[in-house]
């Protein structure tokens, strides 16, 4: 899911002032790695032993694997894909299966059902008169899951409102009476206003439209790109529309209803294709080790899904952090049980870990202790963030109020991978649990806490006094607050290239960290030495530490 960044404060502040000074030499306390030989043979049940097995040529070659599939399993729009529902999600799976059956892990499959749709192809929009140009899918425009091919000149329906009003209230489009006259076999131009997208698609199709183009409705904050992928009805029901329906931004649909009123008969080509299935499988994937406590257990997760293509910053990265983490950890015999899980369908809404929880019988859940969740751990202009229960929404709205016993047990995994960072000279800072799979154990009564790196918009400027880099971007493609691969459609460039190996091996030290503590915790909820003079005496000793290895 996307993540924008967090503006509160890390409680560590006078670590993050030691950090910064620093910062440059980054330097992990793992440098000094065994042999891949000696990391296969001993049982890595410290961190002091862990740590350093997790090595960037492991973690790469899952990366690379992952990208392999994405690009043997094209979507039905023709590209690398590893979405849910898919070829490459499931090929993803059974990959992720025997490696950790390899491993000595039991593992088991959970199918549930969800709502799949994608295009099928790129769909394409271009203006033929009065002017000339093609429309960019992604950048111009936004096609809608709907099917068809129109030709034809644009005609504006009943109801829209130019200027618009300061607040929002077009009705364009809603009703049928708004179609009264329409001439069949036009393109509908409707206004963004009211009322679901979805009932302006049907209306305008049950009057005979040959296609549909819905502009943004003009206010503040409603003016730019929009819409796309699924529409739905009043009651918030799914509608594919027989014709192709597509959305532009304001100004084109002003300039749109300007040239109709002057008698310049606009005049476009759409063609959507798309597949809606409302009942297709999807996957977590399951693996637990053969020892430890199952009434006490430790979940270990990643989504394995992607969106809008390979998905390999998001979150082939978290995939291959746990995945890399069990197999160094297969000799180990853990105080409590650890269960490695990766979900699907989190791009889609946390569907995948909503279902677990959600379908456990409550004996069950109970005996899960805690949860750790990596998702995105590879950003190139990234931060490096740990879950905090109580961070700033990224989405929006008021942190999530959480009781004393999931909250304050959460602090104990969040400063697990605190310490580590601190130890390796790296600032950090904390991002909530809101839209990653630990909010769907939070919100079951499970403290839980995790990793991630950002992606997408938008990096500060506060983040980048911090953690280097520039504003906008956490991907760093382009200096910009919308040239993200992650979150924004027809793109498809979220591929191998868009991660940091350097970053992906020291985040996922920092989560094995977090991993092996919890891992032989006694008391799950115990709290640790989270005192200042505790992150003074860790960061002082990772700097004589430093001082030691470079002489």
């Amino acid at each position: 899911m996307s993540h924008r960044p967090s503006s509160r404060p890390s409680k560590s502040w006078l670590v993050l002032l030691v950090l910064a000074a620093f910062g440059a030499f980054g330097a992990s306390t793992a440098s000094a790695a065994p042999t891949p030989h000696k990391c296969d043979s001993r049982v890595n049940n410290s961190a002091k032993k862990l740590l350093p097995c997790i090595q960037t040529a492991d973690l790469w070659q899952h990366m690379m694997d992952f990208q392999a599939i994405a690009d043997a399993n094209p979507g039905p729009d023709g590209h690398p894909s590893r979405n849910s529902g898919e070829p490459g999600y499931l090929a993803s799976v059974r990959y992720v299966a025997k490696k950790m059956q390899q491993a000595g892990y039991k593992t088991t499959i959970q199918t549930y059902k969800f709502e799949y749709s994608s295009f099928v192809g790129t769909p394409t929009l271009s203006e033929t008169a009065p002017t000339a140009q093609d429309f960019a899918l992604g950048t111009t425009w936004n096609a809608g899951i709907s099917n068809g091919t129109a030709n034809a000149d644009i005609v504006p329906v009943g109801g829209i409102v130019l200027p618009p009003t300061p607040d929002p209230s077009s009705a364009s489009g809603c009703t049928a009476a708004d179609f009264a006259g329409f001439p069949a076999g036009k393109i509908a131009l409707i206004q963004r206003g009211t009322c679901n997208f979805g009932v302006k698609a049907i209306n305008a199709q049950n009057a005979g439209a040959a296609g549909v183009l819905i502009f943004n409705e003009g206010q503040p904050g409603r003016t730019g790109l929009f819409g796309g992928g699924t529409l739905v009805d009043a009651d918030g029901n799914t509608v594919s529309p027989t014709i192709p329906v597509g959305f532009v931004t304001f100004d084109t649909g002003q300039q749109l209803v300007q040239d109709f009123n002057a008698n310049k008969a606009p005049h476009a080509k759409i063609d959507v294709h798309s597949i809606i299935d409302p009942n297709r499988d999807d996957y977590n994937l399951i693996a637990e080790s053969k020892g430890g406590d199952p009434n006490h257990v430790v979940v270990v997760d990643a989504h394995l899904d992607a969106i809008f293509g390979a998905g390999m910053l998001d979150n082939a990265s978290g995939s291959a952090t746990i995945l890399d983490i069990a197999e160094q950890m297969r000799k180990v015999t853990p105080r409590n049980k650890l269960r490695f899980i990766w979900f699907g369908g989190e791009e889609l809404g946390l569907l995948g870990s909503d279902f677990y929880v959600n379908n456990l019988p409550a004996s069950e859940l109970a005996k899960i202790g805690y949860d750790l969740d990596a998702d995105v751990t590879a950003t190139k202009n990234g931060v490096w963030a740990v879950l905090d229960p109580a961070a700033e929404n990224l989405f929006g709205g008021a942190p999530p109020q959480f009781p004393a016993n999931v909250y304050a047990p959460s602090l104990v995994g969040r400063d697990q991978a605190v310490d580590y960072l601190d130890s390796i000279f790296k600032p950090h800072t904390f991002f909530s649990p809101v839209g990653t799979d630990a909010f769907s154990f939070n919100v079951a009564g499970v403290p839980a806490s995790g990793v991630l790196t950002g992606q997408d918009c938008c990096k500060t400027q506060e983040q980048v006094n911090v953690f280097g880099g520039f504003p906008g971007n956490f991907e760093g493609n382009v200096p910009s607050f919308d040239g993200g691969c992650v979150d924004n459609p027809f793109r498809w460039c979220d591929n191998l290239s868009n991660n940091d190996p350097g970053v992906l091996t020291f985040m996922s030290r920092a989560f094995g960290n977090q991993v092996v503590h919890m891992a032989f915790a006694k008391d799950l909820s115990s709290p640790i030495d989270t005192s200042p003079q505790k992150r003074q005496r860790i960061a002082l000793g990772a700097q004589q530490r430093h001082k030691l290895a470079v002489k």
